[in-house]
Formats: C-alpha cells, structure tokens, sequence
C-alpha cells in the first residue's frame, strides 16, 4: 500500500510540532499588500499584517494559491510512489479548493484526492489531524477521504471578532452596519454553516459577553463532542483563549485542547483580538 501524505493549506493554522509530528505538507496561500505579494506565515506575521493596516488603514487582499503551486507540492510525493490527500479552506470562501482540483487533475486518477473542509482554521485542523492519524495507520488516501467528507458535516467551528472594522474594509459588512456596531460595541458571533460565514446573534457590550455565550453554545454539545481534540484559535487573544480554554478543561471531558494561532489570511479577514473555538460532535 502506498504511503499517503497529508496537504493542507496555511489557513489550517497547524502548529509547528503537529506538521512536524505527521509530516503534514502546507501550501500557503498569499496576503497581498501595494508593495508587494507575501506568503502567509512564510514572508509574513500576522502582527506585521496589523501593524500594516494600523499605519496605513489599507487591508490587504488574500489570494488562494495557484495549481502550479499545488502541482509542485504535491509532485515530489507521487514521483516517490505516494499518495496524496489535500483537506483545506472552504470553497464557499476561497478558489483554493478549485485550484487544488485542477493541479489534482494533472496526475494519475486517485493519487491525488482534495477534500472540501467547509470550514477555516482550527476546523480545517481538526480534519488534518483526523487524517494524518488515520494516514498513520495504514488507511488508504480513498479511505481518509471518505472519512474526511463524511465528518466533515460534524464540525462545528465558532467565532466572536472584537472589531467590525476588517470585516468592512473587506465588503464582509456595510458601512452602516460597522458604524452601528460600533457605536452601539456590538460584537457579532459567528458560525460556518455549510461553508459560509454566518452571523447567529449579535452581543451588546463587552466582547467578554459574547465569549462567554459562545462557550455555552460549545457547552450545550458537551456530552456529544468528538473527545479527541478541541480548538481553541486566536488573533492576540490570549486572555479570551486562556478563559475558554480553563473553562472547557474544567466542564468537558476532551482529552486534548489545543490552542492555536490564526494565520495571516485568517487575520487580514477578521482583525486582530478574535477568538473561536472549533470541534467535532
């Protein structure tokens, strides 16, 4: 059987020891600025992307990554005999998983299988180390992606932002409603549903407010959740993420929480102080 490594893409945020432990391979996709064009987390942090946009107001524009740099990921380990896997960023939010299709499309039918997510950051990572585990164990690339797109449905992936501000300069809200929630401090609580960005209930006040109704909703899922691994992912959120994660250590039974920090892309998106938490169930 063929060994099968496992892709992603730089908005699965992983950390450096889970790439490292299993061998994941990241494709980043490109935060572009007027000066010039960087690769997230490779030419770039995402405190220098805040930086940027605190000094000159202008957010930068994302880019997904081409076929020809899927194409070059992915050749060196079907030239060695391997399979490939890809699970990345939602295609209702990216031409990503698109142009993963096409590069999967220049080699042998079934060496290269790409798995829409249908989510972001830590609900991407969830799947990559759902299949990089099963890759460990033998499974076959047809296999771990059968398994990725029948759990995928299963993820639940959460987040409150603390600033309205680069979801407007983005064209993810109105001028409108970024002057009213922010006179009014309304922080938006926001969910994936079928692989869209979706707002399920707006919290006046402190962002603390919305933290805590965000882990209430996790709480609810509680006796359901999937214990493996449960995400905690932030923007410079470390207070908001040291909460959550005590609290759910403390209320759940889940044998591994993870927090993590968002990328780049992530954060040219939703700004900096945001905070989510990401699960199966």
């Amino acid at each position: 059987m063929s060994i099968v490594k496992i892709f992603s893409d730089s908005t699965s945020d992983l950390p450096q020891g889970w790439k490292e432990t299993y061998d994941i391979g990241i494709i980043p996709l490109y935060v572009v600025f007027q000066d010039g064009t960087y690769k997230d987390g490779v030419d770039i942090t995402p405190e220098e992307v805040y930086q940027r946009v605190a000094a000159g107001g202008a957010l930068p524009k994302t880019a997904a990554p081409s076929p020809a740099d899927f194409i070059a990921a992915f050749e060196p380990v079907i030239a060695s005999g391997g399979d490939a896997v890809y699970v990345g960023l939602s295609s209702a939010l990216s031409s990503t998983y698109q142009n993963a299709l096409l590069a999967a499309g220049e080699f042998p039918e079934g060496r290269v299988r790409v798995v829409d997510s249908e989510t972001l950051c830590g609900g991407i990572a969830l799947l990559v180390m759902k299949a990089a585990r099963a890759a460990v164990k033998g499974h076959s690339s047809a296999e771990i992606a059968a398994m990725l797109e029948q759990c995928r449905s299963r993820v639940e992936t959460e987040f409150v932002v603390d600033t309205l501000d680069y979801l407007y300069m983005g064209g993810r809200c109105s001028g409108m409603q970024n002057f009213i929630g922010s006179l009014l401090k309304i922080r938006p609580v926001l969910r994936l549903i079928d692989g869209a960005i979706v707002p399920v209930s707006r919290v006046r006040g402190k962002k603390e407010k919305a933290v805590e109704q965000m882990l209430q909703h996790a709480l609810l899922n509680a006796k359901t959740m999937d214990k493996e691994l449960l995400i905690v992912a932030h923007t410079l959120a470390e207070e908001d993420a040291k909460f959550l994660e005590k609290a759910l250590r403390e209320q759940t039974d889940v044998e591994e929480i993870a927090v993590i920090h968002a990328g780049c892309v992530i954060g040219s998106h939703c700004g900096p102080a945001t905070v989510g938490l990401m699960y199966m169930h």
